[in-house]
């Protein structure tokens, strides 16, 4: 498409001679603009899909992604015939039967709090990643009976207790045999503490096995709710609808987590597109500043063209001259800005522990601890999409200047040059 001769026109136009460095200078900004704005894009979808992935797996971890409840009352009698037509349905990973309540909780020291109570299976509980990896202390191998449970470490911090230790789970309003309202209450052993750097879930969570959760909240072979596990959350919407296909006109309401943290899920993708549009304008900006630039380099070189035209040079050729100028400059920086953003954000956790150790002393709050942990994963389907948008604005942006270069008076420009 290029011929020899067209490929050295537009390297001398480049390049910086006597009296036309500003022209270059220009060009080179226009580079460096470019290389930035791909880069930044690059670095912060990356870390943005990190957040959205590291939130993702703290919100769901303690959670399924998606439940059935009892569409009335507070049990489900036939959990396990249910839980297993669940877990047989395409997408399905696991279908785990739980109890949840809030309690009071009273320690040997005397302290007090409020917390949520979950009842599950001891092998259900090993199987969920996020409470194996953010264990502290103890070992959820010691979890089991009727008198284990396995608490937030902010929880047990905040009522002084430690590992080993009798926590005393009250039920304000239980219901007895008589038909009569009293607390009940009963003591377990702690044998895990666990920390997943949320507070929410670190501040609250009492885990204990389902047979002593059902004895305790007088659910009698019986689970609150089942939660299902599929293999890719961000694909739950199909599975939910299998699951309310499988189960019509049947007593069972069913929420996924999307729809359970809509506002929070909403933030995030809104934040995120929010961020794309705003890094797209300073790729754009940049474009613009190669049309500047190929303009001002077209007017200086206006008698070179003329005389390339008065021996013989066509149209094309001084189009696609400058059409390569405008490319080289802009594919160039568009290259050069995938190469920055991809290692930068392929060495993000080095650079991160450099900049932490640079500050000296923690700028997050303990709470937000774990966002000088995030992740960045790159989305090579993102990557692709920036890179199409930078040539595709870098080409474009060289259009009209070598339209107007192309299409110069011979005549008017040697009378007027």
């Amino acid at each position: 498409m290029f011929g020899p001769f067209e490929r050295m026109l537009a390297w001398r136009y480049l390049r910086a001679r006597k009296g036309e460095r500003f022209v270059s200078i220009t060009a080179a900004f226009s580079l460096l603009g470019i290389a930035l704005g791909v880069a930044a894009l690059i670095i912060v979808m990356a870390v943005m899909n990190g957040f959205r992935q590291d939130l993702i797996a703290r919100i769901i971890g303690l959670n399924g992604h998606l439940t059935v409840h009892p569409a009335s009352g507070r049990s489900l009698a036939a959990y396990e015939t249910l839980a297993a037509r669940l877990a047989a349905l395409p997408g399905v990973a696991q279908a785990v039967p739980t109890i949840e309540g809030q309690v009071l909780l009273t320690g040997q020291q005397g302290g007090a709090a409020g917390g949520a109570v979950r009842g599950i299976a001891p092998e259900a509980l090993r199987a969920r990643g996020v409470i194996a990896r953010g264990l502290r202390l103890g070992s959820l191998e010691g979890f089991g009976g009727d008198d284990t449970a396995v608490l937030g470490l902010r929880l047990a911090a905040r009522m002084g207790l430690r590992l080993g230790d009798q926590v005393t789970l009250v039920l304000p309003q239980a219901r007895g045999a008589d038909f009569s309202v009293a607390p009940k209450q009963r003591a377990f052993r702690i044998v895990g503490l666990f920390d997943i750097g949320m507070p929410e879930y670190d501040g609250r969570e009492v885990f204990i096995p389902l047979a002593a959760a059902q004895a305790f909240f007088g659910l009698e072979q019986a689970a609150s709710q089942v939660e299902l596990f599929v293999a890719d959350p961000d694909q739950v919407a199909p599975v939910t609808e299998a699951v309310r296909r499988l189960l019509a006109r049947q007593p069972y309401r069913v929420t996924d987590w999307q729809g359970a943290n809509s506002s929070i899920y909403a933030a995030v993708v809104v934040e995120r597109n929010v961020m794309f549009l705003i890094l797209t304008l300073v790729i754009l900006v940049a474009a613009f500043n190669i049309i500047s630039s190929l303009t001002m380099l077209v007017k200086d070189k206006g008698r070179d063209i003329a005389i390339l035209r008065t021996m013989g040079a066509r149209q094309g050729a001084i189009l696609r001259i400058f059409l390569l100028c405008g490319a080289t400059v802009g594919c160039g920086g568009t290259l050069i800005g995938f190469l920055l953003g991809l290692g930068i954000a392929s060495n993000f956790d080095g650079l991160r522990a450099a900049l932490l150790a640079l500050e000296g002393t923690p700028f997050f709050r303990p709470e937000l601890l774990f966002l000088t942990q995030l992740p960045a994963v790159v989305d090579p389907r993102e990557v692709v999409l920036v890179l199409a948008m930078g040539l595709g604005l870098s080409l474009l942006a060289t259009l009209y200047p070598s339209w107007r270069a192309a299409r110069i008076d011979p005549a008017r420009a040697l009378r007027h040059g």
